[in-house]
């Protein structure tokens, strides 16, 4: 009989299940990503050749136009005629108008905007990769890893994970306050802004618009104006997406202009949070700005990033740490927020990692991979513009007539092929120190920066001796010291015997000191858009919140002595909820005593 009955139970258990698992199949099938198109543009497609700039330049003389040119090639890919203050604000309305429905959606259907963004995104790396190549001068390896796989890391997170940060959450209460129950919950602020850099045109455009939509908010996104090109077909992205899954566009507007044109978005009233990515100098004008009407921002700054690497791994592992610093440092020409800018390395491996990627570093190639000639590898694309070889190359000069060795390159290279494009050398600089102003300043380009340390407490003197502190990495076998530099390290973000994959987990992106403030990406990253509202409700029916009364007003009604009587009620209460057991007997008493 008891066996019957387990079994009439457990076949009756499941039903349930599979009432579940029907309701999750629909759940899933409603949130199936839509197909939908987005047209390349021509400069994308095979045999494209543009018109050779003899002086590329983003201005266009006599006009407002912005000048769109292929930084790895001069070739010209068009003029873009960027916004005025009234295009800005025209913008904006359409945003705010399309946020307040775009509020009211679910998290399933956020979930299949984004589930419908990352399949037409995995489907067209390819085209997504040229584009990006094109508009920035990198290569199609540090487009496919530095566009492409993290804003599907930042998509499959956010579908996966995103929910369940802006779930309500429960917060603890008090003794004095257990009749009530309380709650935070994340309200989307309405339109929100980013201001984004060159550096990684289809990534840094696109990634705030995922983090934007799905916590709620309508975004608009003001892109570069050295990347202005590509940024039309990147939004054309997200704002299909909508409107292949039956949204409004107008949730993502892209928004192009100069910088006196930006200063009227960034103190716009109507705007409710900015993210800026850029440099410390447009950083002042932003956060100055912003403050007119009171608007927080998130700034990320850049960093000097360091690598610090302990002398207690074998060659095997040596030359293993070096291939992922040679990554870390040329990866997008060195034009990455968190690259490795100093490599600071423990004198028992010191020489040996210099003779390593010496020849490796003057073996590298730049060039332009979408037009060399067939059967041309390059490794190291172009930077964005020439504006800033004369500064490194004076940095560089500098730090060699104080004592350091230049190895390989240390100037900027006129390409044969590309004579127009804008490249700098591969370089290998060492025996640095931190008095060089080499030392001191962000370079990004394709320079690989050694530091000799004398030991772990001079290593981590060096890596916090620079006005950065965005990202860092430590590399070695003993424990207790690669977790003393985590501790120790000035950085908002560290990777243990790896570089920069903290992005790639959705970890919370941002540094301190001078690489600005605040965080995107993760759970903190969506949290800090939006509205962080404490509520705090009624836990039990019928237990009211009520005034004892000795503290009822008036009490100058209630005759001599009701002030002073009220007082001691209130310090009871105080000794009954945060005194020890005798403090609570002794606010017990006085409560008792009134």
């Amino acid at each position: 009989m008891a066996q019957l009955d387990l079994a009439t139970l457990a076949s009756l258990a499941v039903v349930p299940l599979l009432a579940v698992l029907i309701i999750a199949l629909f759940d899933e099938d409603k949130e199936a990503a839509v197909p939908y198109q987005v047209a390349a543009p021509e400069q994308a497609k095979p045999g494209w050749r543009g018109e050779i700039l003899e002086e590329p330049t983003l201005k266009v003389s006599g006009s407002k136009l912005i000048q769109c040119y292929c930084p790895a090639t001069g070739e010209a890919l068009g003029r873009v005629n960027p916004s005025t203050r009234e295009g800005v604000d025209r913008a904006i309305e359409k945003a705010k108008a399309a946020q307040v429905q775009w509020a009211k959606t679910t998290f399933s259907e956020r979930r299949k905007v984004l589930k419908t963004m990352l399949k037409f995104v995995l489907e067209n790396q390819e085209v997504l990769s040229q584009v990006a190549c094109l508009d920035s001068g990198k290569t199609m390896v540090d487009a496919n890893l530095g566009e492409v796989l993290v804003t599907a890391e930042k998509l499959m997170w956010t579908i996966k994970h995103g929910e369940a940060a802006l779930r309500p959450e429960s917060r603890p209460t008090s003794l004095l306050m257990m009749y009530k129950k309380n709650q935070v919950i994340w309200q989307p602020l309405g339109v929100v802004a980013a201001c984004v850099s060159w550096n990684y045109p289809f990534h840094n455009f696109i990634s705030p618009v995922i983090a934007a939509i799905f916590s709620g908010n309508a975004i608009i996104v003001k892109g570069s104006e050295a990347t202005a090109w590509s940024s039309s077909y990147f939004a054309s992205i997200a704002t299909s997406a909508l409107v292949a899954c039956g949204h409004s566009p107008d949730i993502v507007q892209p928004v192009v202009c100069w910088p006196d044109v930006a200063e009227h978005l960034t103190s716009h009233p109507d705007i409710s949070h900015i993210t800026f990515i850029g440099s410390r100098e447009v950083a002042h004008h932003v956060c100055a700005s912003a403050a007119k009407s009171l608007t927080p921002v998130c700034v990320e700054l850049g960093g000097k990033d360091p690598a610090v690497i302990l002398d207690d791994l074998s060659d095997n592992d040596m030359k293993r740490v070096a291939s992922i610093l040679m990554r870390g440092t040329f990866q997008s020409a060195g034009q990455n927020c968190c690259g490795l800018e100093r490599a600071i390395v423990l004198p028992g491996l010191y020489d040996r990692l210099i003779a390593h990627v010496e020849p490796l570093i003057s073996a590298l190639k730049p060039g332009a991979i979408l037009h060399a000639p067939a059967g041309t590898t390059v490794d190291v694309g172009a930077c964005i513009s020439s504006a800033n070889f004369s500064r490194l190359e004076s940095l560089i000069q500098d730090a060699v007539s104080k004592g350091a060795r230049l190895l390989v390159g240390g100037h900027r290279y006129q390409h044969p092929d590309f004579p127009s494009g804008h490249y700098f050398s591969p370089t290998l600089i060492v025996d640095v120190t931190p008095d060089m102003a080499i030392a001191q300043n962000e370079l990004f380009a394709p320079v690989f920066l050694a530091m000799r340390a004398d030991n772990l407490d001079h290593a981590i003197a060096l890596a916090n001796s620079s006005p950065y502190a965005l990202g860092a990495s430590v590399w070695g076998n003993h424990h207790a010291s690669l977790e003393r530099v985590v501790r120790e390290v000035d950085a908002g973000l560290v990777s243990v015997n790896d570089f920069g994959v903290t992005y790639l987990v959705q970890l919370p992106f941002g540094g301190v000191k001078g690489s600005g403030y605040g965080r995107f990406a993760g759970m903190e990253g969506l949290r800090s858009l939006c509205n962080q509202k404490a509520v705090c409700r009624d836990r039990f029916w019928g237990m009211k919140t009520s005034i004892p009364p000795p503290m009822d007003l008036p009490l100058s009604a209630k005759g001599p002595g009701a002030g002073e009587k009220a007082r001691q009620f209130a310090a009871a209460i105080a000794w009954v909820g945060y005194g020890d057991w005798r403090g609570k007997i002794r606010g017990i008493k006085t409560l008792m005593g009134l």
